[in-house]
């Protein structure tokens, strides 16, 4: 059986409930924070229950490993508290059910993994991937479902998971290079919460990329430019690949500034905000963003996930800030692409 690996008693004796304290959208105090997660974990109502935006950032906070947010997904689910209408829901659902369109490279041992995302069939390319490339996997077969717990439906993935580890499992795949690091996080931070064996080893993009660059030292060209990163929620089940980021702008010449909101403080891109509470919370989050990205002097801005990019990518823009996907700015500094087609 599939179940959450959760021990209540790791929250009823939890010294910091940084969980709830750290939150940016609630306002708890510790005892409070502490004695709301042990109620959530007894199957009890909760105002968390109704107030939580899906930041995943809780993952991140809870140093005890406990999976608060995982917990308070299967709470909504189980007492029917949907994070937006039903009918989008139902539509995001079916938007990544596996329907037998999938594609494939020559796959071998070593395969790169794009989700369902069509943007990585034209990025993934170059002498960045030359070494991988054309062994990739693509499609909802072998989608991770992951984005299914920002609209409280932990069902699905535990139903979908397993048949997708068993999907990539099929193909005699030894090592995955996961482009998207939610997909990333599945297979590495969500399957062991759950108890699901995965028998690939999962490599992120971040660290495949600062590996790369370093074989390519030669052919790098410093940008000397200034950037924020924008950090997606995802990312929160992975922050230990988060330094990569970092690494990687070192390596190509970028002045990762520092600002207000990175992080462990990172805010969301507000893009599923807008989807399922609404314009208000969404507009309010993008602005601060934004306005600490030009605050702090960035002239770029950089993203990990195109559905971010999607987001604000044409906000920041306006503002005066190039935004660019990771893997077109480290194209660009190796001379292969320019500024206007990272853009």
């Amino acid at each position: 059986m599939i179940a959450l690996k959760y021990d209540e008693n790791l929250c009823k004796t939890c010294p910091t409930g940084d969980c709830l304290v750290k939150c940016q959208y609630l306002d708890v105090e510790k005892k409070t924070a502490v004695a709301e997660m042990v109620k959530i974990g007894q199957g009890e109502d909760s105002f968390v229950l109704k107030e939580c935006v899906t930041c995943y950032a809780c993952e991140e906070y809870c140093k005890r490993g406990n999976h608060p947010f995982y917990l308070i997904t299967e709470r909504r689910e189980e007492k029917g508290i949907l994070t937006s209408p039903r009918a989008i829901t139902q539509q995001w659902i079916h938007i990544g059910e596996p329907q037998g369109k999938y594609r494939l490279g020559d796959v071998k041992e070593r395969v790169l993994s794009f989700g369902f995302m069509p943007e990585f069939l034209q990025w993934v390319k170059g002498k960045l991937f030359e070494d991988v490339m054309p062994s990739f996997i693509f499609g909802q077969e072998f989608f991770c479902n992951v984005v299914y717990i920002h609209f409280a439906n932990t069902s699905i993935i535990k139903e979908r998971l397993p048949k997708i580890v068993d999907n990539i499992r099929k193909l005699g795949v030894k090592e995955v290079i996961f482009i998207h690091d939610e997909c990333y996080a599945a297979f590495t931070h969500l399957a062991p919460a759950y108890g699901i064996e995965v028998p690939f080893k999962s490599v992120h993009y971040f660290e495949y990329l600062y590996n790369r660059l370093k074989e390519l030292k030669d052919s790098i060209n410093p940008l000397n430019i200034r950037a924020a990163y924008q950090r997606p929620c995802s990312s929160r089940l992975s922050s230990d690949q988060h330094h990569f980021v970092a690494d990687i702008m070192k390596l190509i010449g970028v002045d990762l500034v520092e600002r207000e909101y990175q992080g462990e403080n990172a805010l969301c891109c507000g893009g599923i905000y807008a989807m399922a509470f609404g314009y208000d919370l969404a507009h309010d989050v993008q602005k601060r963003n934004i306005d600490d990205m030009v605050e702090h002097g960035a002239q770029y801005c950089v993203f990990n996930c195109p559905a971010c990019q999607s987001a604000i990518g044409h906000k920041v823009a306006k503002k005066g800030i190039t935004p660019i996907h990771l893997i077109h700015l480290c194209r660009m500094a190796i001379g292969e692409m320019g500024e206007q087609e990272g853009g």
